[in-house]
């Protein structure tokens, strides 16, 4: 039989004011401490007097519903991966940036005029939340989206070809694509000449957006083999879904194995680190933020790539001049991260960077 996970409504429905409130501050002092809370420690810190054994007899019901476990025999409870997430939904209130921090961010993001270009800003961006978290920041980028100055195919081999994207910025950017079979050198130049007339001056995104929407007249000005190459290297160039080839940038790696004194913590961190150089699985994770419009909260085995490492990832989108969700930015770390604290501040370093990239 399939197991249903019961939403944080449902479980909270079945809990009463007790319960809560002692659910609160196991997750709180987990959050803190990162330690196994007991029954006697935790009916002192209760405002109502209640002996340990009664703690102790709700602590089992939490338990019962999936929410704590005791990490060893005798042990205090910790909050499991549901609870963690039913603390996040049901009871964590995230506010706002302080002042204090915002002007932090604004400072260290250079926020006034006179900024450097986009990837410095993303850098810094992943810098500044690393160093506010203690975590890992990322940062997942549209690579480019300049206007295209000219597109050249150059064979290396009987079935490859060095395609090569010049940038009216000046920049350069090479791919080894797959050649069709029998491609000729005429082929290839009348590839070439077909996309330069169509792409000179645009983005990537809206030449591909525009090149898909002619299919028919690509079919009927060049042969079978040229129209082939035209769309097989766009969409080597444009790699994610909506054109954008995609840049990660990771800052703060370091963090993530400071304090850890436990050789279980240990492992799973250096699992964590692993994890950090598969490069396109964190950018499919990250590609999920884009699908909404605010923060997004990973818990552990909630996304299968941190399953393992027993992390938490807390992200946002951030846009272009246009509106359109182009990358996203946000925190990994251990699955006792400050919600509360990091959750407004991804939000609001994203908010910042949108704010700053339709400035440019």
């Amino acid at each position: 039989m399939q197991h249903i996970t019961p939403t944080a409504t449902e479980l909270d429905e079945k809990l009463d004011e007790r319960s809560r409130d002692i659910f609160r501050r196991i997750v709180e002092s987990y959050l803190t401490e990162g330690e196994p809370v007991g029954s006697r420690n935790l009916s002192k810190m209760l405002p109502t007097s209640l002996s340990p054994a009664s703690v102790r007899n709700v602590m089992s019901d939490l338990e019962a519903l999936g929410l704590i476990y005791a990490p060893h025999v005798s042990a205090g409870r910790l909050p499991t991966e549901q609870g963690l997430r039913f603390f996040v939904d049901a009871f964590m209130d995230a506010g706002a940036v302080s002042d204090e921090e915002r002007a932090i961010i604004d400072q260290q993001l250079g926020s006034g005029e006179g900024h450097p270009h986009t990837e410095q800003l993303l850098t810094e961006a992943s810098q500044m939340l690393s160093r506010v978290s203690s975590g890992a920041g990322l940062v997942l980028a549209a690579k480019r989206d300049g206007a295209m100055k000219h597109i050249e195919f150059v064979r290396l081999e009987e079935t490859k070809a060095l395609a090569v994207l010049v940038w009216e910025s000046g920049e350069v950017e090479n791919r080894i694509i797959d050649l069709p079979a029998g491609m000729t050198a005429s082929q290839l130049a009348e590839a070439a000449n077909f996309l330069n007339h169509h792409a000179r001056g645009q983005t990537l995104a809206d030449v591909r957006r525009a090149i898909n929407a002619m299919r028919g007249e690509i079919r009927a000005e060049l042969d079978a083999l040229s129209a082939s190459l035209v769309e097989r290297g766009l969409a080597v160039w444009s790699g994610a879904n909506d054109g954008h080839p995609r840049q990660l940038i990771v800052r703060g790696r370091a963090n993530l194995l400071e304090n850890l004194t436990d050789a279980e913590e240990i492992e799973r961190t250096k699992m964590l680190l692993d994890d950090l150089e598969r490069k396109d699985e964190i950018i499919s994770v990250l590609d999920m933020a884009e699908e909404g419009s605010g923060v997004r909260i990973f818990i552990g085995s909630e996304n299968r790539l941190f399953s393992l490492s027993g992390s938490s990832l807390v992200v946002a989108p951030y846009r272009d001049t246009n509106r359109r969700v182009i990358g996203a930015l946000g925190v990994l770390g251990p699955t006792r991260l400050n919600y509360a604290k990091i959750v407004p501040m991804v939000d609001y370093t994203a908010q910042l960077i949108s704010r700053m990239i339709e400035r440019e």
